[in-house]
């Protein structure tokens, strides 16, 4: 088995900046170490790569899923260059994602302000002026979380009864390395940016932090909960992570 050369390998501590070679590429990450990891995690985002890893796991576990996950990260971090290097232009004919489909952007000129309509896959953008990007981006992240907040209460209520259990209230997040969260007080949050993804994964996440609720922990029980409501919630997870370097986007 082919093994990875890591350079500059001090002792262990809890934040590193590492190089590695991966597929012919030098690759800069940090390396997160904490007590309360149990894996290792990959993230992408505008800060670049961070891997998250026990404090105290070995390195060979670092370099078997540098090994696994090369092509997926050699791509991810192309992928971020060309898009962070040609900012997206709110105009006419833009594509974004809602519930995992694109849809069109049509900018209509109009003399009074009006909501965003989504009609089959266009969503047609109601403007005082149609050069406006600022303006038109910001009807179009509103019309977002209209939509994100409604169809999360509405996820919400059609799944708390399924694990026994009811949240004190269902917020928006826009939180950058997180797709939900839950309090004590029983309080839930989910990530706006949620609804440019497929049902099927906000159905996951919506299960995921109502679990919480009572099991705050990511222990068996927790999985066994997640599984009553979510029988594939590993293949879901899954493709979550897939999104994962669409977040910031």
């Amino acid at each position: 088995m082919t093994r990875f050369k890591l350079h500059n390998l001090p002792p262990p501590s809890e934040i590193e900046q590492r190089t590695v070679n991966l597929e012919g590429n030098s690759v800069t990450f940090t390396l997160k170490r904490s007590n309360r990891r149990r894996s290792i995690g990959l993230r992408i985002d505008s800060r670049g790569l961070t891997i998250s890893m026990p404090l105290h796991a070995p390195e060979e576990w670092l370099q078997n899923v540098l090994q696994e996950k090369s092509s997926w990260v050699t791509s991810s971090l192309k992928n971020w260059q060309i898009r962070k290097s040609t900012p997206p232009s709110w105009q006419d004919g833009k594509t974004i994602s809602f519930l995992g489909e694109p849809l069109t952007l049509r900018v209509v000129t109009s003399l009074f302000a009006a909501p965003p309509l989504h009609q089959s896959a266009q969503l047609i953008v109601y403007a005082t002026n149609a050069t406006n990007e600022a303006l038109i981006k910001h009807n179009v992240m509103q019309w977002y979380q209209n939509e994100a907040i409604r169809l999360f209460r509405s996820r919400v209520a059609h799944y708390a009864p399924l694990l026994n259990t009811s949240p004190q209230m269902v917020k928006l997040s826009a939180a950058r390395t997180r797709w939900g969260s839950c309090s004590v007080r029983g309080i839930i949050r989910l990530n706006w940016q949620l609804i440019k993804m497929p049902q099927l994964l906000i159905d996951y996440v919506v299960v995921h932090e109502l679990a919480h609720l009572i099991e705050m922990n990511h222990s068996a029980a927790f999985w066994q909960l997640v599984e009553t409501a979510c029988p594939d919630y590993a293949k879901r997870r899954m493709e979550l992570k897939q999104w994962q370097i669409e977040l910031h986007q």
